[in-house]
């Protein structure tokens, strides 16, 4: 284990030939990485595929890889960029069912999870993302910046509107079941 190292050292390692430091990388954000497409499809075999294309595409992209800023915003990125292909891939085959919610919710009431997922999946696509990436994967409003490719602004914007309409419509939802 190489655990007293950066991202940007351990991709530098693999650059120059070392397997080891790919494997540490990978250890290292292999969970975070299937998370992040577990949150947004439904099935989990699916997401472990997706999870593989980004490391595929990251081993394929090793030597072009330059430490312009973090690592896990530039690993993210092509995450964010993967579920895009895969999307539109699906829209050209088949639906690709959305989870917005994921497993992650910590209410042990199913139907609330439901709620919840129903209510983050009802968001614009660009809200949403921008609002999973600050809540789920805990990037900064700088790499989220990064990840899809906005201004700092943008994605603030983003967050609050997307924070304000799940606001709403999860206290809408609440008002519904009080009747």
């Amino acid at each position: 284990m190489r655990t007293g190292q950066t991202d940007d050292d351990l991709m530098a390692a693999f650059r120059a030939g070392d397997r080891r430091a790919f494997d540490e990388l990978f250890e290292r954000y292999r969970q975070p990485v299937w998370a992040f497409f577990r949150r947004r499809v439904v099935d989990p075999s699916r997401a472990e595929e997706l999870a593989q294309d980004v490391f595929v595409a990251l081993l394929n992209a090793a030597h072009r890889y330059e430490p312009r800023g973090a690592f896990r915003s530039y690993l993210f990125g092509v995450a964010f960029r993967t579920m895009g292909a895969a999307r539109r891939e699906a829209r050209n085959h088949e639906a690709l069912a959305v989870d917005a919610g994921g497993q992650t919710t910590s209410t042990s009431d199913p139907a609330a999870a439901l709620w919840v997922r129903d209510a983050l999946a009802a968001l614009d696509e660009p809200d949403r993302e921008v609002l999973m990436l600050r809540e789920y994967e805990q990037l900064s409003y700088d790499e989220i910046a990064v990840v899809i490719n906005v201004s700092v602004n943008t994605v603030r914007m983003r967050l609050f509107r997307a924070r304000a309409a799940l606001k709403a419509a999860l206290d809408g939802r609440g008002q519904k079941r009080r009747a």
